[in-house]
């Protein structure tokens, strides 16, 4: 019997000073059971970044056809999509040919280093496509606010977030290692 994916609910309020963006948001995730609390909430805070009424969580990790979030347009063509680990090249590619902006938000240390340097050259290639990167360190930090039922505080103001609790914060930065041209 197969292992069913897990439920986590977050009531998250978000201010997006970058975009003048402020909403309250119930969040319903199923974290797959091969899914890691560090991806979980980067998907959460990947959904704070992007955040606007058709933004979607996808079953990404579980389908090679979906990504972990986007955004279609009223005609349903894709307008954003939103990768989160260390997606493969070609996969990227198809992406890019599907959607208007594609995302990637690398975490994992030494392991998104490499990934960036095996597929630098190729993904510089693909003019919608944007690389951010997360360190290790604030990624994994985000495990520790992690639980069934959440209150989440999101805060982001250029190349920061803050995601609070009731007692505790956690800064998160990214750095952009490639921008859409």
């Amino acid at each position: 019997m197969a292992i069913k994916s897990t439920i986590f609910k977050a009531d998250v309020d978000l201010s997006d000073l970058n975009r003048g963006y402020y909403t309250r948001e119930n969040l319903t995730l199923a974290r797959h059971p091969s899914e890691t609390d560090e991806r979980m909430m980067l998907r959460i805070l990947c959904w704070a970044l992007h955040a606007h009424e058709h933004l979607e969580f996808c079953k990404g990790i579980s389908n090679e056809d979906e990504a972990t979030l986007w955004q279609r347009d009223l005609t349903g063509q894709f307008d954003v999509w939103i990768e989160v680990g260390l997606p493969d090249e070609k996969r990227l590619r198809k992406a890019c040919h599907k959607s208007r902006d594609v995302f990637v938000y690398a975490y994992g240390g030494r392991a998104a280093s490499i990934w960036w340097e095996q597929n630098q050259s190729a993904l510089m290639r693909l003019d919608n496509l944007t690389v951010r990167a997360i360190s290790a360190e604030q990624s994994q930090a985000l495990t520790h606010i992690v639980a069934r039922t959440m209150q989440l505080q999101i805060t982001v103001q250029d190349t920061t977030a803050w995601v609070s609790t009731s007692d505790q914060s956690i800064q998160v930065d990214w750095e952009t290692w490639k921008s859409r041209q």
